[in-house]
C-alpha cells in the first residue's frame, strides 16, 4: 500500500461495506489509526464534548486478532453504552497484548454521516509490518 504520510488512515472503495486502511510506525499506533479511521466513516465528532476515559486490555494474540478485538470492542461499547471514542491511545502490553485508552463521548453528541458499523469482517483482513512500519486493511459490515 502506498502511504502518503508516516501515520494516517483512509477509507477505500468497497461494494457494500466500509473498508479502511491505516498505517503508522508501530503496531500500537496503527491500531489507534484504524479506530480513528473507522469512527470517521460514520460520525462527525466536531464539537462533541469529551467524556470519561475507558480502558480496554487486549490479551496477547496474533496481530490480526488484536486489531479485530479493539475494533469489535469499540463497536460493542457504541451499541451497549452509547459511547464513541473521540481519541484513542494504544500501547503495547509487555505480555504481547495491547492496552487501549479511549476518551469517549455520547453517541447522541455526534452527527451520523454514514452507515453505523455492525461487525468486523475477517475476509481480506490484513495487519502487519511493512517497509515503513505497520499497516492494516479491514472491512467492516454496516
Amino acid at each position: 500500500m502506498e502511504q502518503p504520510a508516516r501515520r494516517g488512515h483512509r477509507r477505500v472503495p468497497h461494494t457494500a461495506d466500509v473498508r479502511i486502511e491505516a498505517w503508522a510506525p508501530t503496531r500500537a499506533a496503527c491500531v489507534a489509526e484504524a479506530v480513528t479511521g473507522l469512527v470517521e466513516t460514520f460520525a462527525d465528532t466536531a464539537g462533541a464534548r469529551p467524556g470519561p476515559e475507558r480502558d480496554y486490555q487486549v490479551p496477547a494474540a496474533d496481530d490480526e486478532d488484536l486489531l479485530v478485538s479493539v475494533l469489535d470492542e469499540m463497536i460493542y461499547r457504541m451499541e451497549t453504552a452509547d459511547e464513541l471514542p473521540l481519541t484513542t491511545e494504544v500501547a503495547d502490553d509487555p505480555a504481547g497484548g495491547l492496552l487501549v485508552r479511549w476518551r469517549m463521548t455520547q453517541t447522541d453528541a455526534v452527527e451520523l454521516i454514514g452507515a453505523v458499523p455492525k461487525a468486523v469482517a475477517l475476509h481480506e483482513l490484513r495487519f502487519g509490518p511493512d517497509g515503513a512500519g505497520w499497516s492494516c486493511a479491514v472491512t467492516v459490515d454496516v
